[in-house]
């Protein structure tokens, strides 16, 4: 009897040991895979459109300095509207508005974009040394908001919100 009692002593030594030694195992291969899988997930590129909506705020505003309007107005959609502190506009009053526009440097931060189906919206923040109709504008950070959709045209400029007053 005590011969079999060793040995069930003995077998269950073995099988918590076992035990123990399986959930370390566990643990650490854990350890390794786990933080690869997180850097993984950053590694992830934006939602497809997020960088599109910058990159195209960012172009647009480089034809408006460069003056290209036959670009600029490529870009603008038949039924475009946008919002100023002095009232809405339709595209030809957006148009006459941009092309007395006169554009010294510029910087553009803090882009958030959300892409819903065909439209990507843009929100972000321009310090913009400018000038309309012969009166320089203040130049510290404000906010503005696009709206782009794609159509079978490529992205159109469909909405804009520019709450920076004009005189």
């Amino acid at each position: 009897m005590k011969s079999t009692n060793n040995q069930l002593m003995i077998s269950r030594a073995l099988l918590k040991n076992r035990f123990t030694f399986i959930t370390w195992t566990v643990a650490i291969v854990l350890s390794w895979l786990l933080p690869a899988v997180c850097l993984r997930a950053q590694e992830t590129p934006a939602a497809a459109g997020a960088s599109e909506g910058e990159k195209m705020e960012r172009q647009m505003w480089a034809d408006f300095k460069a003056k290209d309007w036959k670009v600029v107005e490529s870009k603008i959609a038949e039924g475009f509207q946008s919002i100023h502190p002095d009232g809405p506009r339709d595209r030809a009053g957006e148009i006459s508005l941009i092309e007395h526009l006169n554009l010294g440097e510029f910087t553009l931060s803090n882009f958030k974009t959300t892409v819903n189906g065909d439209n990507i919206v843009v929100s972000y923040v321009i310090a913009v040394q400018e000038t309309i109709d012969q009166q320089r504008l203040p130049a510290k950070p404000a906010p503005r908001l696009s709206v782009w959709k794609k159509g079978t045209h490529g992205w159109q400029w469909i909405c804009h919100a520019n709450l920076n007053p004009i005189p």
